[in-house]
């Protein structure tokens, strides 16, 4: 759940999400240049993931330039993991009945204990999600009761509920995405956490699934709900479907023969995303702030951040594609 969830229509509706590069704070960069670019490899993508095989067409990116683009038109089901499960619904639930939530940039499993104690957690005792005589937690179990928790005016039905929207309420969800076959390098990086909640997505993982923005963790919690991702680092809303806010190893990764992290997917700009540590639990102590670093093997690249941070990169130092949603 993220608060860029919309009033469900009985119509079918069209959702463009597009990068604007302009759009954002940004700052200079160097302007050297590259020994080695990488381009993408569409071999990567898992094809059980696509609606359609992988083209190459021309696009205008943000800066007025036409460019050779990727056309990945993914059907937002991921076939190398579960979804789920997001909410336990009985206090005495183990962690197996639940998902994962941030907070302070640590990394906690939504259990029935966790969703008793959210009173302590949060030194607030307006937090109750349970029925004291019971131990069964409020969850919301329809796409009525998802539509209605997971809006930013949320319905004051729904307060005090552990919120988890299911992939089957919004079906036949395509999500396209236009990468930039080879990253261009900007004159300026483009920051990500400055953008508004339609206004960019991260990247993609190879089996198709969008790495989205840090979720509105607060706007969440204003209303006395929690909306767990599943410990692949996803959840589910109304406007994107199944989407990625956290990098926790459950999605396809490429293996480096060096010992290097693993690659996990595409940030928008085509610049490769690889997990946080290398082969040996190690993280880059030379990476700029955007997340990224450049070697003579993968050219510039990102590594995510810790999941628990709510975050994936902070920047991007290419020209980024676009990326539209089909519900």
């Amino acid at each position: 759940m993220n608060t860029r969830i919309i009033k469900h229509q009985t119509i079918t509706f069209f959702i463009i999400i597009t990068l604007f590069a302009s759009c954002s704070k940004s700052s200079n960069i160097s302007s050297i240049t590259d020994d080695v670019v990488i381009e993408v490899n569409p071999a990567y993508f898992l094809q059980a993931g696509l609606v359609e095989s992988i083209t190459k067409v021309n696009k205008t990116l943000s800066n007025g330039s036409s460019v050779e683009c990727y056309k990945i038109v993914s059907n937002n089901t991921p076939t190398d993991h579960t979804q789920g499960p997001w909410c336990p619904t009985n206090i005495n639930d183990g962690i197996d009945k639940g998902g994962i939530w941030f907070e302070g940039g640590k990394l906690y499993d939504v259990d029935g204990p966790f969703i008793k104690n959210l009173a302590a957690f949060y030194s607030n005792t307006t937090w109750k999600l349970y029925n004291s005589a019971t131990g069964e937690i409020n969850v919301t179990s329809t796409k009525e009761g998802c539509l209605a928790a997971a809006r930013p005016d949320v319905d004051p039905n729904y307060k005090n509920y552990c919120v988890q929207c299911q992939p089957s309420y919004f079906p036949g969800i395509k999500k396209t995405y236009y990468i930039p076959v080879k990253p261009i390098r900007a004159s300026a990086v483009t920051s990500i956490g400055g953008m508004g909640a339609m206004g960019t997505i991260i990247g993609i993982a190879f089996n198709g699934i969008n790495f989205d923005p840090p979720a509105p963790t607060q706007a969440i919690l204003g209303a006395f709900t929690l909306a767990p991702f599943d410990d692949a680092g996803g959840h589910v809303n109304g406007v994107t479907g199944y989407h990625y806010h956290a990098a926790t190893g459950k999605s396809t990764k490429i293996k480096q023969t060096d010992g290097h992290a693993g690659m996990i997917g595409y940030a928008m700009d085509g610049y490769g995303l690889f997990e946080r540590l290398d082969e040996s639990g190690n993280e880059s102590t030379d990476l700029d702030a955007s997340r990224g670093h450049y070697d003579s093997k993968r050219g510039y690249h990102y590594h995510v951040a810790f999941a628990g941070t709510n975050s994936f990169i902070n920047s991007f130092r290419g020209i980024p594609g676009s990326f539209s949603v089909t519900l």
